[in-house]
């Protein structure tokens, strides 16, 4: 089961769905893209659209469609593959990209907080002992931290200022 987790508490009624083909899109729901059939879309117009980005694709292909996106949703296959946080970060930092920004995969507890400092802003979550700690809003976390970020720290000792401009 996948629940849809962002900073205000579980998301009932999310109506964005990874498609495949034993389970396509229904009727109120709306399909995350593959990058290619994405930019296709856009390219023909459409908007509102969401879009999937797999690990070895080329996030910046996202520049000239920001405007059509209703979702951008970054893949963590596996626990040990980080290369989504890249993606998350190069949309905020670098495109400039404001909207909604979800973790789908393997989406862990301990790197949650992680993931919000990247500008991720929603998590579809499947993992149990994940699940159970965001109902019981045991997020964790660090308090410090040195390196620049999306998101500023509410901590004003904190080096989280510290970015480039």
């Amino acid at each position: 089961m996948t629940k849809i987790w962002n900073e205000s508490g579980f998301v009932s009624d999310d109506p964005w769905v990874i498609e495949t083909e034993d389970s396509p899109a229904g009727s109120n729901e709306k399909p995350l893209l593959p990058l290619a059939t994405f930019i296709e879309k856009a390219e023909a117009g459409e908007a509102g659209l969401g879009v999937l980005i797999q690990p070895a694709d080329n996030v910046k292909a996202l520049a000239p469609h920001l405007d059509k996106i209703g979702l951008v949703a970054v893949s963590f296959p596996a626990f040990n593959d980080g290369r989504a946080f890249s993606h998350a970060s190069l949309l905020r930092a670098r495109l400039a990209y404001p909207g909604e920004l979800r973790a789908v995969g393997d989406v862990l507890i301990d790197q949650i907080p992680l993931m919000l400092r990247c500008g991720i802003t929603s998590f579809a979550v499947t993992n149990a002992t994940a699940i159970r700690r965001l109902e019981e809003g045991r997020l964790p976390g660090i308090d410090n931290h040195y390196q620049p970020t999306a998101r500023a720290s509410e901590d004003p000792k904190s080096y989280s200022w510290r970015r480039v401009g």
